[in-house]
């Protein structure tokens, strides 16, 4: 990988936006990188606005405050209007599309918009979107391995089989969009 990645998950609380940051964050220590999650909620925890922050690297995290991020996942419009400028420069932003319907006017970034809505929906819940939007971010970096992610899924959230069967689907679904446009 090389070098220092953060991305923020961004939303609604509920959305899931921690259970994203959190899965990558162990999937990142699983494969012996250095990792720093932070969280940051609103006033409200349904309902009101949530981000995390992961940072994973191959080397000693110096700080885990970050201005810049290089990526954010954004899944409501409050959280691009917030984030979706912050990202720097050759950074990545994927846009929650069943809930967004604009883009981020920028042309210095790579952005994708993802239906997580809509893709959780057709894979059985549409509390799946968090993971359609971790597998999109995974698909367009490369961060991790879908081996280990698929590992760490099944480990912190495979209590209710029926509930990981839809989250593996949306993973896929949510790869699949990335290697299609990617393509």
């Amino acid at each position: 990988m090389g070098g220092q990645r953060e991305v923020v998950f961004a939303g609604f609380g509920g959305q899931g936006v921690m259970t994203a940051g959190q899965l990558l964050a162990y999937t990142a220590m699983e494969e012996g990188k250095q990792v720093c999650w932070i969280p940051s909620y609103g006033p409200e925890m349904r309902g009101g606005t949530a981000n995390c922050t992961v940072v994973i690297s191959d080397e000693r995290i110096g700080s885990p405050i970050i201005n810049m991020p290089l990526a954010a996942c954004v899944f409501n419009r409050p959280s691009l209007d917030k984030f979706g400028a912050m990202i720097r420069k050759d950074g990545l932003l994927l846009i929650n599309s069943s809930l967004i319907d604009i883009k981020s006017e920028r042309s210095d970034i790579t952005e994708f918009l993802v239906p997580a809505n809509d893709i959780a929906r057709e894979c059985g819940s549409p509390k799946a979107a968090n993971m359609v939007m971790l597998a999109a971010y995974v698909a367009a970096t490369g961060i991790v391995s879908f081996e280990t992610l698929g590992i760490m899924l099944k480990e912190k959230m495979g209590k209710k089989k029926e509930f990981l069967d839809i989250n593996f689907r949306a993973f896929e679904e949510g790869r699949k969009l990335i290697e299609k446009v990617s393509a």
